[in-house]
């Protein structure tokens, strides 16, 4: 078990989630207190880093698979730092723990072979419904199968004229949400099936606007409501690495949810081999105790 306490939350590892709870005090974000606990599959990982900060300590950062997770997918990189979940700010005194959890994050990912590719399922399951988002113009719920729009006095005619909007979910074709940046607006755009015409947030019926002055009050339920509405609308891969194997001639797949999927017929023995040998170096340089290189050595001799 690898563990690592900050102010701004506490991160586990126990060999197949990583397990992160956020901090309770007053500068944590408030979209990782929205968010709450999040359990972060092996399979879903495609790396770890610690990035050292010099006196102020370093940062966590742990690497989705593309595809793997819905906030993820709908935050694309666009989370400041303080908000993001899968980063962690580290002391200076923490260093050699944060060093550590890294090691035995990589190591378990080695050990697994878990691949760094686009996943073709949601391996997280997006925030839970129902949810709730405030935006300049009005706000937006979310119950898991309908989406209600409703306007305040702030709300261009063109869109308060109408009433509330009511979309149902399986009338949608995606969702996006456009941080706001400084002074700049953003916006939370939910695209129903069909061709429809591009109009300004302010004016467009199916989208709530984001103030730029108020992005910290804003963003987390944004983004939060379009994860959810993402992780119940059809994986944008789904089937693609399938058919891109059919058509390689690969034949490769994502594993199985249930397992680590198994080695290849013609590879086994190498590959174990291998495996076994990159686990005798871990042993002997203290990385893996002895009761974990018994475990992970009988893990892989029960494969042959």
């Amino acid at each position: 078990m690898a563990e690592i306490l900050q102010r701004a939350g506490a991160w586990t590892f126990d060999g197949e989630t990583v397990r992160i709870v956020p901090g309770t005090e007053r500068q944590v974000h408030q979209l990782r207190k929205a968010l709450g606990e999040v359990a972060v599959p092996l399979r879903a990982v495609a790396g770890i880093a610690y990035e050292p900060g010099g006196r102020k300590g370093g940062r966590l950062r742990l690497r989705l698979r593309d595809g793997a997770d819905p906030l993820s997918q709908v935050a694309s990189g666009r989370l400041p730092d303080a908000a993001d979940p899968y980063q962690l700010a580290v002391e200076k005194d923490r260093t050699g723990v944060a060093e550590y959890f890294v090691e035995e994050v990589r190591n378990a990912l080695l050990l697994e072979e878990v691949p760094d590719t686009p996943s073709d399922r949601y391996l997280l399951p997006g925030p839970p419904v129902p949810l709730t988002a405030t935006g300049t113009d009005g706000t937006a719920a979310f119950d898991g199968e309908h989406i209600q729009l409703e306007w305040n006095w702030m709300a261009e005619q063109s869109k308060s004229s109408a009433g509330p909007r009511r979309l149902l979910l399986q009338e949608l074709e995606g969702v996006e949400w456009t941080p706001a940046l400084g002074w700049e607006n953003g916006s939370l755009r939910f695209r129903p099936k069909g061709t429809y015409p591009t109009l300004k947030p302010q004016h467009d019926p199916n989208c709530l606007l984001l103030w730029g002055v108020r992005q910290t009050k804003e963003t987390g339920g944004a983004v939060l409501l379009a994860a959810a509405v993402v992780a119940r609308l059809p994986h944008p891969l789904a089937g693609h690495t399938a058919e891109t194997a059919a058509r390689s001639g690969t034949g490769a797949k994502e594993p199985e949810l249930s397992g680590p999927a198994p080695l290849p017929a013609t590879a086994d023995h190498d590959g174990l081999l291998r495996r076994l040998r990159e686990l005798g170096e871990l042993h002997s340089e203290g990385v893996l105790t002895d009761d974990e290189f018994a475990l992970a050595k009988k893990a892989i001799l029960d494969r042959f």
